[in-house]
């Protein structure tokens, strides 16, 4: 549960030179046949922002869509990726939020809301509105869910009230008290504080139970929180304590097994490369011994194994 510096592993490329890198994109595409491998050196090493920059000269001064484009020359899971890769980190995750609303995957509500921070629920809050013309909250204020608890947790999470103060061991070993003190309505409590307070004190609250109570708070989750809510708050409280360790295990599931999950595997690379995808291969291999390059080389094969592997190589 200890403090990490986030390592990111897609960058600020620089030198950025937009001119070249739409040209050389549109160069890619044109005539017979596409350059596969330039459109990834190109679009998988610069940052969302810089991809921004480059589709709206591609748009101004050559006067095509970038997208249509893509789509048109890419197919599979490729496409979708490099696709993906072209909308903002914002609005992609406003619309995986409206997909899960309708599907009703609280797992995958709860990994965006309880993962990005104040500004960034504003920006996904603001492309929710323009992508699908309803208001974020007002989704979740409508969405039929067997707990009303759930849903109000919901609500208090997407309210930008979470405060942003700088960790404060005085303020963690009070919440941690009432955490203690809350016995059978420790689950009201723990939402409250989550919707309330930024993740390090979050992740300061829960170290400080451990040394005072001599068990994890994961114990009081198991124990003490009915079954309808249960699986959310272990997503909470993992998502707290260690983010990497979190999306190492989500990267995990995407690939174990038969078949791919393909939608959770791209939504963690894409979400998370220029954040703290360097933290979470790093997590991977001692989880479960293995490179996740190489769990990705395993399960995935052609241009879109090598988009997602050029995503997670620093």
């Amino acid at each position: 549960m200890s403090v990490y510096t986030q390592v990111a592993t897609v960058k600020f490329a620089d030198p950025f030179d937009e001119t070249s890198d739409a040209e050389s994109l549109r160069a890619a595409m044109k005539g017979l046949g596409t350059n596969e491998a330039e459109i990834i050196n190109i679009l998988a090493n610069r940052t969302s922002n810089q991809r921004q920059i480059i589709k709206e000269y591609y748009t101004q001064t050559l006067e095509r869509n970038l997208i249509d484009d893509l789509k048109s020359e890419l197919g599979g899971h490729f496409e979708d990726i490099m696709v993906t890769l072209m909308s903002p980190t914002e609005l992609y995750l406003a619309q995986v939020l409206h997909k899960a609303l309708q599907k009703k995957q609280d797992n995958v509500i709860i990994e965006i809301l309880c993962t990005r921070d104040k500004t960034s629920i504003a920006k996904i809050k603001s492309a929710y509105a323009e992508e699908h013309g309803t208001d974020l909250m007002d989704d979740l204020n409508n969405l039929e869910h067997e707990s009303a608890k759930f849903k109000v947790f919901l609500l208090a999470l997407a309210s930008e009230d979470r405060r942003e103060d700088e960790e404060d061991l005085s303020i963690a070993q009070q919440l941690s008290q009432k955490l203690v003190a809350a016995g059978e309505a420790v689950e009201d409590e723990l939402m409250e504080m989550v919707a309330q307070f930024n993740q390090p004190m979050m992740r300061l609250t829960f170290q400080e139970y451990s040394c005072c109570q001599e068990h994890d708070f994961q114990n009081v989750i198991e124990e003490k929180m009915p079954e309808e809510i249960k699986g959310v708050m272990k997503i909470v409280y993992e998502t707290v304590c260690s983010p990497p360790t979190f999306f190492a295990k989500e990267l995990n599931s995407a690939v174990a097994g038969t078949g791919t999950d393909d939608p959770k595997l791209i939504r963690i690379v894409m979400s998370r490369c220029e954040i703290d995808m360097g933290n979470i291969k790093e997590e991977y291999e001692k989880l479960y011994e293995t490179s996740l390059a190489d769990a990705i080389k395993g399960d995935t094969s052609g241009d879109y194994k090598r988009a997602l592997l050029a995503l997670i190589e620093c």
